[in-house]
This record gives structure tokens, sequence and C-alpha cells, in this order.
């Protein structure tokens, strides 16, 4: 797990959520053909997020791309294969199908939710390229029920670990020393 996810994930639980990083998820020989990835080793997911409460999981994909200029629209529309094969989950819908119902039955089984709940994907960037392409991501991803947590939504939440009482977690810690007086 990396510094991004960790950051996302206890966001997460200060929200609510019962939080796993990172979670395998275990396809069946079958799920594997379905999705055309018979050879696949487990699927990682980098957050999932239960709250009990709404019967409700987050699948987060976590991209930081705090040293490049950002995601862009073309990862999602069709017009770059390359960006595109960083969203998977995004992208494919069969192979967003047969991951959700695996992850729902795996975690049933497991004691750890509800039967059925509720799926939402979620996309967590630390950048997004320009104004313009977070704008088509954002309509893209309404159309879709997905949702995207841009820096922007980084930012409130952080400012709020600043302004809260101290806790013993990285995020918290760093939040406070960077934000802590600026929240002004």
């Amino acid at each position: 797990m990396d510094s991004f996810e960790q950051v996302v994930a206890e966001i997460l639980w200060r929200e609510g959520y019962w939080v796993r990083t990172p979670l395998k998820v275990e396809l069946t020989k079958e799920e594997k053909r379905q999705i055309d990835l018979p050879s696949s080793p487990r699927w990682e997911l980098d957050v999932v997020a239960y709250k009990a409460q709404d019967n409700a999981l987050l699948v987060v994909e976590c991209k930081s791309y705090l040293d490049n200029p950002g995601v862009r629209m073309h990862g999602f529309d069709g017009t770059n294969e390359k960006a595109a094969g960083r969203f998977k989950l995004f992208n494919k819908s069969n192979v967003r199908d047969v991951v959700f119902n695996r992850l729902r039955i795996q975690l049933a089984e497991a004691g750890s939710c509800s039967s059925d709940p509720s799926v939402t994907l979620c996309l967590a960037c630390g950048r997004i390229a320009s104004d313009k392409d977070r704008q088509k991501i954002r309509e893209h991803f309404a159309t879709n029920g997905w949702q995207l947590w841009d820096e922007n939504w980084l930012r409130e939440r952080l400012k709020s670990m600043a302004a809260g009482g101290y806790e013993n977690q990285v995020s918290a810690v760093v939040s406070k020393l960077l934000l802590r007086g600026r929240a002004e």
C-alpha cells in the first residue's frame, strides 16, 4: 500500500467506513474467462470501504499523480488505449461487473458486510491535468454513477483533519503541520 492510499483510507475511516487497503478479490477460473483474463492473478483493489449503516461499499482507485501532469479525460473516453489501461474498472464494464459481484460474495461470505451491498466506484487523484479535463471527467463520472475525489476533495478533508483533535495517524499529523493556522 502506498502512502496516498493510506491517506484516502484514513479519510474514509474518519467518515465512518470500515476500510481495507489493498484488498485482493479471489476470482474463480470461470470469472477470469468471463473477463478474457484466464491467467490473471487475484484482482487487487486499492481501497475498499464499507459503511454498515448504508450497506454501501466504495471501491476506490487511487492515483496520486502528484509529480506529473495528472489525470486526463482520454483515460476514460476511449481516445487513448494506454491511458485507458490504467483505469480498467472504469473502462471495462464486464470486468467491473465480474469483480464487483465476486467482491460482494467474498465479503459477505467472510462476514465483512451484509449480503448485496451497493457498490460505488471512486477515483481518488492528487492532480487532474486541466479544468477542461476535470469538467469532462466529472460529467462522465456523474453519468456512470461514480465519484471523483480530486485534489479539492482531498484538501477539504485534510483541512478538517488539521482542525481536529490529536490523532496518531500520519495524514493527520502532516495535515496539522502544513495546514493548521492556514484554514482561515
